[in-house]
């Protein structure tokens, strides 16, 4: 006789196993299946997030920020700290053991809250019933009243530049060179390719970025996008825009990169080359033909606005999902289908999602940027406000970089708040908080931030909003 569950979630990356662990505080019987295999062969749960992504990169994110500034900015607080030195073997372990804590860490949670995970590939049947083949067994047909499909994503491969696992990588291989290559080529200047080109200039690579776009951060606000492109450029990495890459090769120890761009056809060699040109959700065995799961035209699985597919009782969510790639819309959309599932009212607010890229300066935003407030036809009003007008940011040495807010001009609504500088991705919540309540600009403002803090960035933000700020001169 066949195991059943209430609800069988497949994918233990952040949407999967939050939404089963919520699944399961609301009392349902739940089984969470993964398939992860990390490269020493071991299996983990967390997915790409946990293994091979926003932990492992926020790891090394931070330590060569502490090189980086052991070597330029010590100095200015008098502290003498000469022949700084990397142990990059050192700093790969640390990433590890830090990734198997919290891999280590889903394992508790499941056992905590009584979900049965299990290792193994998940495929989802016709009625609701899912093929579970464990690693090491044979497979067996489980039966659901509720599936949850979490499958997340994988980065692209570019067919001109096949992936070799050495000389040419994806993300993951980035993460885990053994030294910094001394000249690294980047295709792709989106967060994961700003994030890994940070990493390995701050420890002494050479880095090239080549973006086919021809704006800077495309996608942010077009006023942070440029001061970002200049405080990169500041130091050390080279970005050309407009740069469509037509092949990728190896030549010995090195790898030639072709590209064209405005001035015409363009070559670049580098000894290792990293393309981060997107993902693409990851589908590949996740349900047999006669599942009644559909698939939009670029590989996403159909869901509506509550994550629902086609399918009654199944429901899909993070990455394989439309909407932004993000760990934490995924972890909320598996939230949200868990809660719907035990019958209560969920939703989740698309429209106060934030994006951080943990870069120096750190860079986030919420709602919309002045070029779509602009597009929409709304009348509107912005301000902002300067880190180097900033005491505590002068306090920290880094003052790089703005907080700007766009409110609309006739009920003073906040649409979107963009910052550049430090701790970005700690600040950007206030604002979320904000306008997860519909906030005005007014709110912000009547509200009393510490002194001396970052925060108060944002407030005065607010203030310049209507020319009212106190610590820098108005426009």
């Amino acid at each position: 006789m066949s195991r059943s569950f209430d609800v069988i979630v497949i994918g233990a990356g952040p949407a999967g196993y939050i939404g089963a662990i919520r699944a399961a505080q609301h009392g349902l019987s739940v089984a969470c299946i993964d398939e992860w295999q990390n490269r020493d062969g071991k299996n983990a749960f967390g997915g790409t997030c946990l293994n091979a992504g926003c932990i492992p990169s926020k790891a090394l994110l931070e330590s060569s920020e502490l090189f980086h500034r052991a070597n330029h900015e010590f100095n200015k607080h008098g502290i003498s700290a000469s022949d700084v030195s990397i142990d990059v073997s050192k700093m790969q372990k640390r990433k590890a053991s830090i990734v198997r804590q919290l891999t280590g860490g889903i394992a508790g949670l499941f056992k905590a809250a009584k979900v049965e995970g299990l290792v193994g590939h998940g495929k989802l049947l016709a009625g609701r019933k899912v093929e579970f083949t464990p690693v090491d067994g044979d497979a067996e047909t489980l039966e659901a009243r509720f599936v949850i499909l979490a499958t997340g994503s994988t980065p692209v491969e570019l067919k001109i530049a096949p992936f070799d696992g050495e000389r040419i990588v994806d993300s993951w291989g980035a993460l885990d060179f053994e030294e910094a290559p001394g000249r690294l080529g980047v295709v792709g200047a989106g967060v994961i390719g700003l994030e890994l080109g940070s990493v390995w200039s701050r420890l002494g690579s050479e880095v090239v970025v080549l973006e086919a776009m021809e704006d800077f951060l495309f996608m942010a606000d077009r006023q942070i996008g440029k001061e970002a492109q200049k405080q990169f450029s500041k130091q050390g990495l080279t970005v050309h825009l407009g740069a469509s890459v037509t092949s990728a090769s190896r030549k010995g120890e090195t790898v030639v990169v072709n590209y064209t761009d405005a001035s015409g056809d363009q070559q670049v060699e580098v000894d290792k080359l990293v393309v981060a040109v997107g993902r693409r959700p990851f589908t590949e065995g996740l349900f047999a033909d006669d599942s009644g799961v559909e698939l939009d035209e670029r590989g996403f699985i159909v869901v509506d606005d509550e994550c629902r597919t086609r399918v009654k009782n199944v429901f899909a969510v993070g990455d394989c999902v439309r909407g932004p790639m993000l760990a934490h819309k995924g972890s909320e959309e598996g939230v949200m289908a868990a809660d719907l599932i035990a019958g209560e009212i969920a939703e989740v607010n698309y429209n106060a999602i934030p994006s951080v890229i943990y870069t120096s300066p750190e860079i986030a935003w919420v709602g919309k940027t002045e070029e779509e407030v602009k597009a929409s036809g709304r009348a509107y009003k912005t301000g902002s406000f300067p880190f180097a007008a900033s005491g505590r940011a002068k306090a920290m040495e880094q003052t790089a970089g703005m907080v700007k807010i766009i409110s609309a001009q006739d009920d003073d609504e906040v649409l979107g708040v963009h910052i550049i500088g430090p701790m970005a991705g700690e600040l950007i919540s206030e604002a979320v908080l904000a306008m997860e309540f519909q906030a005005s600009t007014e709110d912000i403002q009547r509200t009393i931030h510490a002194h001396p803090s970052l925060a108060e960035a944002v407030h005065e933000a607010s203030l310049a909003v209507d020319n009212k700020a106190l610590n820098f001169p108005n426009k």
